[in-house]
């Protein structure tokens, strides 16, 4: 823990220099750019006045109480996510179990219902009841009940169903559409790969193709798109790096390349990170670049690439705490994209799981945790392929694994005794 009021990087005087310089050749994106930046310095300005010889502190009561609400009550802001609800249950589950705010029985009991409702005669989930299945929502879902981690949350799952209705997605090349008649990209690759793994429903001739369309996706950067041959995202990468975690493919990427990719992407003068070069800092992506960082570590140790894998140099991860504590932060709770936007339960979800892969990213050898501020601020770790806590990753393996995995026989193409791929390891 590094608790001296010296550790604010972003407070030093030198710090002016990482501001971005246009070389004199302006742009919309360059003054969009310049724009973000004087807003952050104005942010470290104000709080400097405020603050002058303290450390940002979580505002945890007050995101408790959004967090809270928002499980029983929503605006009308939120209509247009109405086939997004179990993703609004996830949002607001995780974000709970991180500041290790327990979920009353009463209510994980309601949010059970609520997501049997959402499960589609079918297989998998919808967006919401009466809709169709959608592997995103499925994700979202499985992770909620697994966060709750009760015999009513697991008993909500249908596995039979959920392995037909990955089936019915699966493309022959190996990638999966978002929904039958859907869109392909890789984010249905690792919400498959996610669900099938926790549920014990995994099989090799499910993922039969996957790993090598997946590859595909590694582009000339370093990042991975949604789809071969587009640009390095973000969220993309994280997605398609999980998922080769999770079928025990990671070793087949470019991990050098992709290092040299992700760590690029964070901001100098923000410490935050942007999805995608040349584009603006945003708090979500606390997670989906930071989170990336301790699969590499884990896959380049494994590799053998001990120099690389016994470092913790891999982000500056007290820059990354500034700016989610002192940018990122509504002062009556929930988190942002960056100072000027709105609060919302993506971004206290995204930006609480970047604070806590900040806070506990460590070594092979050891764990070792730095917190900026005082212990309030430290959160529970979260599990960097699933984004729930581990514990709660273990228990669900435990239950699931001691179910059989459901006949695969009927299936295109599988074989009557299907071959189980191992889970990622919690």
């Amino acid at each position: 823990m590094d608790g001296s009021p010296a550790a604010l990087r972003c407070l030093d005087a030198g710090h002016a220099a990482e501001r971005f310089t246009d070389e004199a050749v302006e742009t919309v994106t360059s003054a969009e750019q310049k724009k973000v930046e004087q807003s952050i310095e104005e942010v470290i300005n104000v709080y400097k006045q405020m603050h002058s010889s303290s450390q940002p502190t979580l505002m945890r009561e007050q995101h408790y109480q959004y967090l809270k609400k928002g499980l029983r009550h929503l605006s009308d802001a939120y209509e247009c996510l109405d086939a997004s609800r179990p993703w609004l249950c996830f949002w607001i589950l995780h974000s709970l179990e991180l500041l290790e705010e327990p979920i009353p029985p009463a209510v994980a009991s309601d949010v059970c219902q609520f997501l049997s409702r959402c499960q589609s005669p079918s297989g998998g989930f919808a967006g919401g009841p009466g809709q169709h299945a959608h592997l995103a929502p499925t994700y979202a879902a499985v992770n909620a009940l697994c966060i709750i981690g009760t015999d009513e949350a697991y008993a909500v799952i249908d596995r039979e169903k959920l392995l037909d209705f990955l089936w019915s997605v699966k493309q022959p090349n190996g990638s999966f559409v978002m929904h039958v008649g859907g869109e392909v990209d890789v984010r249905s690759a690792y919400c498959a790969a996610s669900v099938a793994s926790l549920t014990n429903i995994i099989t090799t001739k499910l993922f039969e193709d996957t790993t090598n369309w997946i590859l595909r996706c590694q582009n000339w950067e370093g990042g991975l798109s949604g789809v071969p041959g587009l640009e390095a995202h973000g969220g993309y990468t994280f997605c398609g790096t999980a998922a080769l975690v999770i079928l025990g493919k990671e070793h087949m990427l470019d991990l050098k390349a992709l290092l040299r990719w992700v760590v690029s992407r964070q901001m100098r003068f923000e410490g935050g990170f942007q999805g995608r070069c040349n584009k603006l800092v945003d708090g979500c992506y606390s997670f989906w670049q930071a989170g990336l960082l301790p699969l590499l570590h884990r896959a380049l140790f494994k590799e053998g690439e001990l120099e690389l894998s016994r470092q913790r140099w891999m982000f500056e991860q007290q820059a990354l705490q500034e700016y989610i504590l002192l940018c990122c932060q509504n002062p009556t709770g929930g988190l942002l994209d960056k100072p000027g936007k709105s609060r919302d339960f993506y971004h206290t979800c995204y930006c609480l799981s970047g604070l806590s892969v900040a806070q506990h990213f460590g070594n092979m050898d050891i764990h070792h945790e730095t917190v900026l501020g005082k212990e309030e601020n430290r959160l529970a770790p979260t599990h960097p392929v699933y984004n729930i806590c581990p514990e709660k990753v273990a228990h669900a393996l435990q239950h699931f694994l001691r179910l059989p995995v459901p006949n695969d026989s009927r299936r295109p193409g599988a074989s009557a005794d299907p071959e189980p791929s191992p889970p990622a390891e919690p």
